[in-house]
């Protein structure tokens, strides 16, 4: 076989594989809105009624939170609860001095009449999966919340979730995530922009019609009967909530999203702690689908619970599939021109620019759902999309690599990404001593890749005999902006 047709092979089943995921979103879009139509229904406590009134531990893994641990631990305080039916653990793995400090403003605040624990451990096996693991043999709670160091609930958060539990079968409720910093800068409207359709298209989509979903690690309530029924918190993946979410519904525990329910975070703002963040969910991604394939394809799930299942669980992998169209599109354009008896497989080919259209339509929804609808919006809109498109794809090495790792069973340690509260350190976010200093060496391979990608603009230029061939140039107009952000970015942010 030739060297033109194993890119063309290779180049047409990534194609193909994005097709698949873009028509996958496609039926979750139509499922968000039907979803939407309906009203909610099921059975609910009665929280007016004392004899309701479930026993709640909230449980909140931190390590290493200087910045942000006086903000948590005062917001939680002021959840809105009986206090005799709620609990606070501190679940604290910290190695540096926060773990005196947390401990002090833990007793002041017990002091208040709170029912709040300080727990550490002697190591951190398990890293985050671990600490949750360990703060539950003890938890008092008939159903477990759990906050990252980063979120601030609402004081009536308890009120509006801890209610569903009322049906017997459920086992998780999830809430919509918010963010704090949304207009920060580019990088956190796109992180936003992103985390936005996962929370309305996706976790809608799936959750109205039964397929799998997932719990988001935090900004979520258990019933502790549920992760123990499901094996409990488990440590051999970087996304341990994926993967107890995975395994708590093949033993048929229903989940219910509340997208009306948010609470607030923050999102990342310089790149490198939006690198170690990106790097351990697409990672995390590919471990979970190396861990739960089998299992979801064996059981007695409907087929389009499966394939469902299966493309969530790929998600992370749809990056690679990203990076390899880019890389081959260059040769391809060349291989398009050199070879005209190929021209029917490239007439072909152009039907999956169908895909970009499905994505635009389905997070025009997405996007529409939180600034509105209009034509200004919509032109802002078009801006945001092919903008994240863009940044998206200058990540696809970055995320790929962690995709490889993740899919061959490399191990890797939980690494947490760096909070910042912008307003406790005046603004300057260069203070972080969480921040690392040293530039990764894919910087520079992806700083290749946007020359690589500029070569692919001027190849459009020169090649064939009718004056150029245009057909591909936006597309390596987005990954050279792409590739040139997250290189110009990753070594800006190092200053």
């Amino acid at each position: 076989m030739t060297l033109e047709w194993i890119c063309i092979i290779i180049y047409s089943t990534s194609l193909v594989m994005i097709l698949f995921y873009a028509i996958a979103q496609l039926n979750l879009l139509f499922n968000y809105l039907s979803a939407r139509k309906k009203k909610d229904s099921g059975p609910t406590y009665d929280l007016n009624d004392p004899d309701q009134i479930p026993y709640v531990t909230i449980q909140l893994p931190v390590f290493n939170e200087a910045y942000v641990m006086e903000r948590l631990l005062d917001n939680i305080a002021l959840i809105d609860y009986p206090r005799e039916k709620l609990e606070i653990q501190v679940l604290d793995d910290s190695t540096d001095d926060t773990v005196i400090t947390t401990r002090e403003h833990v007793e002041r605040l017990a002091a208040t009449g709170l029912d709040m624990v300080h727990i550490t451990r002697e190591n951190r096996v398990g890293f985050k999966a671990g600490a949750l693991k360990e703060g539950l043999v003890d938890a008092k709670g008939e159903f477990i919340a759990i906050f990252d160091a980063d979120f601030l609930p609402d004081p009536d958060w308890l009120k509006k979730t801890v209610i569903y539990f009322r049906d017997p079968e459920i086992g998780v409720v999830q809430t919509r995530w918010a963010h704090l910093n949304r207009e920060y800068s580019i990088l956190t409207q796109i992180q936003a922009f992103a985390l936005d359709a996962h929370f309305t298209l996706e976790q809608v989509g799936r959750n109205s019609q039964g397929h799998f979903i997932n719990f988001n690690g935090t900004a979520g309530i258990w019933r502790k009967e549920t992760i123990i029924d499901a094996g409990n918190w488990e440590g051999d993946t970087l996304t341990e909530d994926l993967d107890l979410s995975y395994r708590a519904q093949l033993k048929n525990w229903k989940f219910k999203y509340l997208e009306d329910v948010t609470t607030p975070a923050e999102l990342p703002i310089v790149i490198s702690a939006a690198r170690s963040q990106q790097f351990r969910w697409n990672k995390g991604g590919a471990e979970n689908f190396r861990k739960m394939f089998k299992r979801v394809i064996s059981s007695n799930l409907s087929f389009k619970t499966k394939m469902h299942g299966v493309l969530h669980l790929l998600n992370s992998t749809m990056f690679l599939n990203v990076l390899i169209v880019g890389l081959l599109s260059i040769p391809m354009l060349y291989i398009k021109n050199e070879y005209a008896h190929l021209r029917l497989y490239f007439i072909v080919m152009s039907f999956f620019v169908t895909s970009t259209i499905i994505f635009f339509v389905c997070y025009w929804y997405m996007y529409k759902n939180t600034y509105g609808g209009g034509l200004k919006n919509f032109i802002s809109y078009i801006g945001m999309f092919f903008t994240f498109f863009s940044i998206a794809m200058g990540f696809s090495l970055h995320n790929s690599i962690a995709v490889i790792e993740g899919h061959i069973g490399k191990r890797s340690e939980f690494v947490r990404t760096p909070k910042f509260n912008l307003a406790a350190v005046g603004g300057n976010w260069k203070t972080n001593k969480y921040l690392k200093k040293k530039l990764s060496p894919n910087v520079i391979i992806e700083g290749i890749l946007m020359l690589y990608f500029a070569f692919g603009m001027y190849s459009a230029f020169i090649v064939g005999d009718q004056g150029g061939d245009f057909g591909l140039f936006p597309f390596h107009l987005m990954l050279f902006i792409g590739f040139g952000f997250v290189f110009f970015r990753s070594i800006t942010d190092k200053q």
